[in-house]
């Protein structure tokens, strides 16, 4: 062979370059028209009652055992229901100021949180969240 001769010898593998171009293109196209996934509970924040309804706020506090209690006074979800109503018919909406303790189940606090949404209440304060910042 001399050395303007050209080597004519067919390549026996395939190019996969487009290929994996396409598939990457495909890839990027499916993450961006993926809906994204929200793990929130959507909430509007209310206000709330008292074992008399305070006409300003009013203090609901839930411990480990899943004892409610407004302001001070140990309560059950069904009277709740009722605190909630009576401060929703005041002329002014008080605060309900919810305090969960650190080591109340999570079952509890959402069941609480559910019936003060239901309940229509508006103006809602989560009181002691900063004994969690180093949680």
């Amino acid at each position: 062979m001399t050395g303007t001769q050209v080597d004519t010898a067919l390549m026996g593998d395939m190019n996969t370059t487009p290929l994996i171009d396409v598939m990457l293109v495909l890839l990027i196209m499916f993450v961006i028209t993926m809906p994204l996934q929200t793990h929130a509970v959507k909430m509007d924040l209310p206000s709330g009652p008292g074992v008399t309804v305070n006409s300003t706020k009013n203090l609901l506090t839930l411990d480990s055992m899943g004892t409610l209690r407004w302001n001070g006074v140990p309560i059950d979800r069904l009277m709740l229901r009722s605190y909630l109503q009576q401060s929703l018919s005041l002329p002014v909406e008080p605060e309900l100021q919810f305090q969960p303790t650190a080591d109340a189940h999570y079952v509890h606090v959402d069941g609480v949180m559910a019936d003060i949404k239901r309940s229509g209440v508006s103006k809602v304060g989560f009181i002691g969240n900063e004994h969690y910042r180093s949680f």
